[in-house]
């Protein structure tokens, strides 16, 4: 028969035995297992360095950029004129036909006879104006200094040098000083060009409708 003592000592020994059995090492593939899932959570938790905090200031910026494009040219009203206007040249009693072109960049004219000459040591030009639309209308003799020369080249065509004078006008209530280029515009559409430079000081121009400017549309 067992001893008591015996009995103890087997049951001490089985026990030790099952708490080795359960701290026995990992297999190779258990340890790759755990290996991996640690590693994939370290990435998971780790920020990207290139990653970049909100930044206020990079914000403020931003917003400022965005009203900047949004804020219009102008908060003024603005007269809308017509594609073609009537025009008075100063020193015309008669007004002429204009046409308002933002595809030319320079004012022209329909000019006639022009001749260079000196007046006090310096340049001038004297040159016709009329209607081009009318037969038998009024020509105007005209004198004016001569600001510079330009060369412009037509489609297919060889550079022709233009003479530039400044030449006061009148469109609806507004009084203008601007370039002229001097012209022979009698195969044109209209005697009078009104170009971007002088465009930009009136106002908007509305490609659809014709004489506005007496209106006086404000928008």
């Amino acid at each position: 028969m067992i001893s008591s003592k015996k009995i103890k000592a087997l049951v001490l020994l089985l026990l030790l035995s099952g708490f080795a059995f359960s701290q026995e090492p990992d297999s190779p593939e258990e340890k790759s297992t755990k290996s991996d899932a640690v590693t994939e959570k370290n990435l998971t938790d780790e920020k990207d360095p290139e990653e970049e905090k909100d930044d206020p200031a990079a914000e403020v910026i931003e917003s400022e950029e965005t009203v900047k494009v949004a804020r219009p040219v102008t908060s003024d009203p603005v007269q809308v004129y017509g594609w073609i206007e009537k025009v008075q040249i100063s020193g015309m009693n008669e007004t002429l036909v204009a046409k308002l072109d933002t595809g030319a960049q320079t004012s022209s004219i329909h000019a006639e006879n022009q001749q260079l000459f000196e007046r006090d040591g310096k340049k001038w030009v004297k040159f016709v104006v009329t209607d081009t639309r009318e037969d038998g209308a009024k020509r105007y003799e005209m004198e004016a200094p001569l600001s510079r020369i330009v060369s412009i080249k037509e489609p297919g065509g060889e550079p022709d040098e233009r003479n530039v004078v400044r030449l006061s006008f009148k469109i609806g209530e507004r009084n203008i000083k601007s370039e002229f280029t001097l012209k022979n515009r009698g195969n044109m559409l209209c005697p009078v060009l009104i170009g971007r430079t002088t465009i930009k000081t009136l106002g908007w121009i509305d490609p659809s409708r014709t004489y506005l400017a007496d209106d006086k549309i404000v928008r």
